[in-house]
């Protein structure tokens, strides 16, 4: 095969480790580009591939798909992004993993406590409610204040990509 010739759903698929119709899907929501040829089948450019590696790394961040289309928006379209574009959009990551990293450590240091009642509704959680503080200003005793990257919805937007 040509090394310019543009590349087939199936073979982007097999290549990034998305599914045929996520990458559909990608398409209709601007995340990424594909080209028709005369009898209508989608091809795609060989950057897509880059794209598409981007997407999985913000993905596995913790970024929404709103958010991935903006970061997107900020790549050239023409060309594959180079060193320094991935440098200038990462930077914000570095932040947002180790916020992640520290609320996980957090509740990794308080899992016990927190999995024994199943509800997390301990009237003192030392994780998210010591000393039963929520529970003192009249609110429900318990845990019901998550770290943020502990609070996403991670099956909310990745169903399309189990698909």
């Amino acid at each position: 095969m040509d090394k310019a010739a543009p590349l087939t759903v199936g073979e982007v698929a097999r290549r990034s480790g998305f599914a045929p119709s996520a990458l559909r899907y990608y398409e209709a929501e601007g995340l990424i580009d594909a080209g028709r040829t005369s009898g209508g089948q989608r091809r795609y450019r060989r950057d897509v591939l880059r794209r598409l590696a981007f997407i999985r790394a913000a993905r596995n961040v913790g970024l929404s798909l709103d958010e991935i289309a903006q970061e997107l928006a900020r790549l050239p379209s023409g060309r594959a992004p180079t060193a320094g574009d991935w440098v200038r959009i990462s930077r914000d990551w570095q932040r947002r993993l180790n916020d992640q990293i520290a609320a996980i450590e957090a509740l990794r240091d308080r899992l016990a406590s927190c999995i024994g009642c199943g509800c997390l509704s301990l009237r003192s959680c030392t994780l998210n409610n010591p000393d039963d503080v929520l529970g003192a200003d009249g609110s429900h005793p318990g845990a019901r204040l998550w770290p943020e990257p502990l609070r996403r919805d991670i099956h909310a937007e990745s169903a399309v990509e189990a698909d």
